[in-house]
């Protein structure tokens, strides 16, 4: 066993450990990596004690709702659903630089009160060590309301965590990364339910075709396409599919279709935003 594969066994101790001390815990589950290796090891340590507490709302796509109830059915674990409507949320739709936290906060809220109507005693969520850097209001949220952050005290980051679940032969181990649609759009810009479709329809549309990591950003009508670059090919120099993206997202009701040459990346929307913002 190499020094890597020893610590990522201490970290994961360390996390099991943790958990056990809690004695029940409600994990806010998305059906991503960090959330599904969280709510595992959470069924793994404690049982019947650990459930996950899913929400359902328009930022999220269906896609992603079907396959965290699939997970917790192979696994035999409690799902607790809550709805939220975001457009219900004061500021929400207008869409200023601390939406996340104003978003956040109400989603979480739900968490905790699936944990209390539930007898859990904690209610946690799947943040890791690499969810630092960015600017992100809604950990202040998480912050305020008393939510855990195992993974995170466990010191484990996002490439641990893939390496751990693979080894657990969970699912997910290499799943894209996924944020909530709303970070689709540029702050200040108005957020409505009918955009919300554009961007999950143009990015399922992307993922049927094949591409592994992508986003679909939204400026007005504009669609800022970005994948990886090592995809940079298939869909600049392949016909068919830049044919079959361009027609398909201006029939979603874009008005024009490009690509970022810088590629994906996570939080471009928040590039030049200071975290004094936060």
């Amino acid at each position: 066993m190499n020094d890597f594969q020893k610590i990522k066994n201490l970290k994961l101790e360390h996390l099991k450990h943790a958990l056990a001390d809690l004695g029940s815990v409600a994990v806010a589950f998305s059906g991503g990596v960090d959330s599904a290796f969280l709510l595992k090891t959470a069924h793994d340590v404690l049982g019947s004690r650990a459930a996950a507490v899913t929400v359902h709302a328009a930022v999220f796509p269906d896609r992603e709702l079907d396959e965290a109830a699939d997970f917790c059915k192979r696994y035999g674990i409690r799902q607790i659903t809550r709805l939220i409507d975001p457009f219900k949320i004061e500021g929400f739709a207008a869409n200023p630089k601390n939406r996340c936290y104003l978003c956040k906060r109400q989603l979480m809220q739900g968490v905790l009160a699936a944990a209390w109507e539930q007898k859990l005693a904690y209610a946690a969520e799947g943040s890791n060590t690499d969810d630092t850097g960015d600017y992100r209001p809604g950990e202040q949220a998480v912050k305020e309301l008393g939510i855990l952050s195992p993974l995170r005290e466990a010191g484990l980051s996002k490439a641990e965590i893939r390496e751990l679940s693979r080894q657990m032969g969970l699912p997910t181990w290499d799943k894209q990364s996924y944020a909530c649609l709303a970070s689709r759009f540029v702050y200040g810009e108005q957020i409505t339910p009918e955009k919300l479709a554009m961007v999950d329809r143009a990015e399922q549309l992307l993922l049927d075709l094949g591409f592994h990591q992508m986003r679909v950003r939204m400026h007005g009508q504009m669609a800022r396409i970005e994948v990886l670059p090592q995809e940079f090919g298939r869909l600049l120099l392949n016909e068919e599919v830049r044919r079959q993206v361009t027609e398909r997202l201006l029939a979603y009701g874009f008005t024009y279709v490009t690509m970022d040459l810088i590629g994906y990346r996570t939080g471009s929307m928040n590039e030049g935003i200071g975290k004094s913002l936060a």
